[in-house]
């Protein structure tokens, strides 16, 4: 495994999942020399335009901190995050990882997964914590759904889509995309956050050269970091 440069990695969990499900990787990136960064997630089934301003403004924080752009890694819904984010502040995320997300539309998964997704939305809803009606579906209209859709700043920003087709949940096909690193491994959806040839596709994509950026951010062209 190529050793970590001492950069802050933030890591994001899946659909209904909290930041205990990523401790195994956060320990291992702590020994190969990376500093990760867990977001207090206890179960990542909310709004998610609230989310991402939330992780937008832990990115800041760190880069302010460290001085210098972070990775995101996220896995399955995470991934989600770590495009938009990715997309959004191309001047504070230096490269984005997916295990197991689909980049192409949201909602490419399993129907278990897609009824688990209906009752989320419910619960949202009921709980006065979204932002808008369509919450939590594919055509929300919010700044995170926009940020998700919006071309990806490849010249900017590295993305890497580590993925099985042997997942389960999400659609193997919708973990493909265009110019972006796509990395087959075998395993399951779940099992992404603990596999062994998914951590060597990560030390591998984190090892490679910074791309720069001069260009703003989306959230520059708005007036700055997002506030809930």
């Amino acid at each position: 495994m190529p050793r970590g440069d001492g950069r802050p990695v933030v890591l994001m969990p899946g659909f209904l999942a909290g930041d205990q499900t990523l401790a195994v990787i956060a320990a291992w990136l702590r020994r190969v020399g990376y500093r990760p960064q867990l977001c207090g997630f206890v179960a990542n089934a909310g709004c998610s335009d609230h989310t991402l301003d939330r992780l937008e403004r832990r990115i800041e924080e760190l880069w302010r901190r460290y001085g210098r752009r972070v990775a995101l890694i996220g896995h399955s819904r995470g991934g989600h995050y770590a495009r938009a984010l990715a997309a959004r502040r191309p001047d504070r995320v230096s490269r984005a990882i997916s295990m197991g997300a689909d980049l192409q539309g949201m909602l490419g998964a399993s129907a278990p997964t897609l009824f688990a997704v209906g009752v989320a939305r419910r619960v949202v809803h009921a709980t006065g914590r979204a932002r808008r009606e369509a919450c939590l579906t594919g055509h929300c209209g919010c700044s995170f759904s926009r940020d998700y859709a919006r071309p990806f700043p490849f010249d900017q920003v590295r993305l890497t889509s580590i993925y099985s087709k042997g997942d389960g949940v999400v659609h193997w096909q919708c973990q493909v995309i265009p110019r972006a690193d796509c990395v087959e491994v075998t395993g399951s959806h779940v099992g992404l956050i603990f596999n062994r040839k998914v951590y060597g596709a990560v030390a591998g994509a984190l090892a490679l050269p910074e791309l720069p950026t001069d260009r703003p951010s989306v959230a520059t062209q708005r007036g700055g970091v997002a506030e809930t």
